[in-house]
């Protein structure tokens, strides 16, 4: 089984809008509503896959029960934490025109200690079965600074490897207690390192000094083109399916489904990376958020190409 950890869930909406125009009234052409937050977003994605998969999370009113409700459809199960007030929700709205995106999330509410208390006391609990743990996402206020870091050393105490999904204070704060995998993209290892995006060698040098820290692997999502994938073992650049992209939210939350699937199956970090590009391939292609059609992974897996790094001009 593999569990996933939302501190930060949301009710993702996508707003199909035929051209956006500033200071004026706009008529929705379609709106699609997902359970989301990048955790549930894995979770949906780790099931399309045949995998079986338990949620942690926190649920607030009436959205709450639209993410429990819409999890459980779709054969996960949701260990949601009850708190007052209603879970967030993320706007993303499409312009059918131009195919831009502009997002707007919402800031969670407050979540009280005996709240947190709670969810880890059921996290604890669920450890014992499952193969991988997943943590992501943003934080909501009232997050203890070493949350993400005590999840990370209970799962390796566990002996449960934990693939750790965010960025910022977050990510910095996490990485002392070294999971077993972090995906950050290219803006978010260079805000971390202090780096340019754009240079792609301290780009790699980066990502192999935090391997070099404790991390066992980096991956670093470069959208169209692949990702970098760095361990003690492997050092590789997945080359991604070309496709026509219909919806980009989700494609990161779509790999790291496909690397923890992966890590429970024990695959190789080649086919690990191509499973994860196929993932985020099929999210792409589809509308729907942190969705990822097993027909269309089937169809993207086979494009998805690996090279060693030492053997690219990169």
């Amino acid at each position: 089984m593999i569990t996933t950890v939302t501190l930060n869930p949301a009710v993702d909406k996508l707003y199909l809008v035929d051209g956006v125009q500033e200071g004026t009234v706009m008529r929705v052409q379609q709106v699609l509503n997902t359970a989301g937050g990048k955790g549930l977003n894995v979770s949906r994605v780790a099931r399309q896959l045949g995998e079986e998969v338990t949620a942690l999370s926190f649920a607030g009113g009436h959205n709450g029960d639209f993410l429990t409700q819409g999890l459980e459809q779709t054969g996960i199960r949701s260990n949601f934490v009850s708190v007052p007030g209603e879970t967030r929700c993320c706007i993303n709205i499409r312009d059918i025109k131009t195919g831009r995106h502009t997002e707007f999330l919402e800031p969670g509410q407050p979540i009280e200690p005996a709240a947190f208390d709670e969810l880890l006391r059921r996290y604890e609990a669920i450890l014992p079965q499952s193969k991988v743990v997943v943590i992501s996402g943003s934080t909501p206020k009232g997050t203890p600074a070493d949350f993400y870091g005590k999840l990370i050393r209970l799962a390796k105490a566990a002996h449960v490897p934990v693939i750790l999904d965010t960025s910022g204070a977050a990510l910095k704060e996490a990485l002392p207690a070294n999971p077993t995998m972090i995906k950050p993209n290219r803006e978010e290892l260079a805000a971390l390192a202090g780096i340019d995006p754009e240079d792609n060698a301290a780009i790699l040098e980066a990502a192999r000094q935090l391997c070099r820290s404790g991390i066992d692997a980096v991956v670093v999502s470069l959208g169209s083109e692949g990702a970098l994938y760095i361990s003690r073992e492997a050092a590789l650049r997945g080359i991604a399916p070309k496709i026509d992209v219909q919806n980009t939210v989700g494609c990161g939350d779509s790999m790291v489904a496909g690397f923890a699937v992966s890590m429970a199956k024990g695959l190789s970090p080649e086919d690990a990376l191509c499973l994860a590009m196929a993932c985020g391939a099929a999210n792409a292609a589809d509308l729907r958020t942190g969705w990822a059609d097993p027909r269309l992974i089937e169809q993207y897996l086979p494009q998805c190409q690996t090279e060693r790094i030492e053997e690219l001009c990169w």
